[in-house]
């Protein structure tokens, strides 16, 4: 099994508060998110939400990069952004949905294999 940490610091109340987000790696280290990182237009900082989105769209494009690998193609390049909805949901907040948008560089690949490589597909087991 791997195993993956961070670690978060908070001092303060409520709105007024400032927190800190360290990762394992040192990626992050002390990196700094509040309110106004989350909820406003404050870019001093990040957020769960934008963290959370990253790592959705990191995974995504590793996966991607190895079934294209998987089928005899090599991945040139791949730029995935993804956008996550945060939606208020009675007095907190869900992510209800994430949007991931590719564009890739692909030598050598039809469009119908891109597609069937790309799409999403239901197995039924």
């Amino acid at each position: 099994m791997i195993k993956k940490s961070a670690n978060v610091h908070w001092e303060g109340k409520g709105k007024k508060g400032q927190g800190q987000i360290s990762t394992e790696t040192g990626s992050l280290k002390e990196y700094p998110y509040g309110f106004g990182s989350r909820f406003e237009d404050d870019r001093t900082g990040t957020n769960p939400e934008e963290i959370i989105g990253a790592a959705h769209a990191a995974c995504f494009t590793m996966a991607f990069s190895f079934a294209m690998a998987d089928a005899g193609f090599e991945t040139k390049s791949a730029d995935t952004k993804a956008v996550v909805h945060l939606d208020k949901e009675g007095d907190g907040f869900a992510i209800k949905q994430i949007d991931l948008h590719l564009e890739a560089s692909i030598d050598g690949i039809d469009a119908v294999s891109y597609t069937h490589l790309t799409l999403p597909t239901k197995r039924i087991v």
